[in-house]
């Protein structure tokens, strides 16, 4: 907890700790071989990893709508749609982890797909250029859209992954976020490179 203090106030060695403890654990977490219907495949590069914990990060600073729920114990969903660069990184992030009392359940979608259950929805690489179309379908639903291009905010996206100097940031969309009704605490603000509103 000390570490995420320190990255949260900027302090270069802090952020360097909790980079690294953050590998150490998505790298320990080795390859998936349950039944669980999560992915086997590897993770695309090092850098999914590091937004695996992102991912998983934004539904601890992130408040949805009690609506947002079919009922008091239904999960969060992280949906994926397209192709997923993640590989079982995200499922491992997420696995047997609850925050506030709800599960985290990762899904993965085709672009088309019905998408509006999700809380966080990570559009791939490989659907970038149908972010406009996702944020149409999704409408006002409180879905927290993420996309890994850095125009996913301009269009219309909620965070958009940037990656500079070897570094994985990200960019937070104000507008989008009020427009699906979702809190998003001053923690993750104090962390997003830029803030569009």
């Amino acid at each position: 907890m000390s570490e995420w203090r320190a990255w949260r106030r900027g302090s270069t060695s802090g952020r360097a700790v909790a980079w690294l403890l953050v590998l150490v654990f998505a790298l320990s977490l080795g390859r998936r071989t349950d039944a669980s219907g999560g992915s086997t495949a590897a993770p695309q590069s090092p850098e999914y990893l590091i937004k695996a914990a992102y991912l998983y990060n934004f539904a601890m600073f992130v408040d949805w709508p009690p609506e947002a729920f079919p009922a008091s114990g239904a999960p969060i969903v992280i949906g994926v749609v397209g192709a997923d660069p993640f590989g079982w990184a995200l499922d491992r992030m997420v696995l047997d982890k609850r925050i506030n009392n709800r599960r985290i359940v990762v899904e993965r979608f085709k672009l088309g797909d019905d998408v509006r259950r999700c809380h966080i929805l990570f559009v791939s690489p490989a659907e970038s250029t149908h972010m406009g179309d996702v944020v149409q379908k999704v409408g006002t639903q409180a879905v927290l859209i993420v996309g890994d291009e850095s125009d996913a905010v301009i269009r219309g996206g909620t965070i958009a992954f940037t990656v500079r100097n070897d570094k994985v940031g990200f960019e937070i969309n104000l507008t989008a976020a009020r427009r699906a009704r979702l809190t998003i605490s001053s923690k993750l603000l104090n962390l997003a490179q830029v803030v569009r509103g």
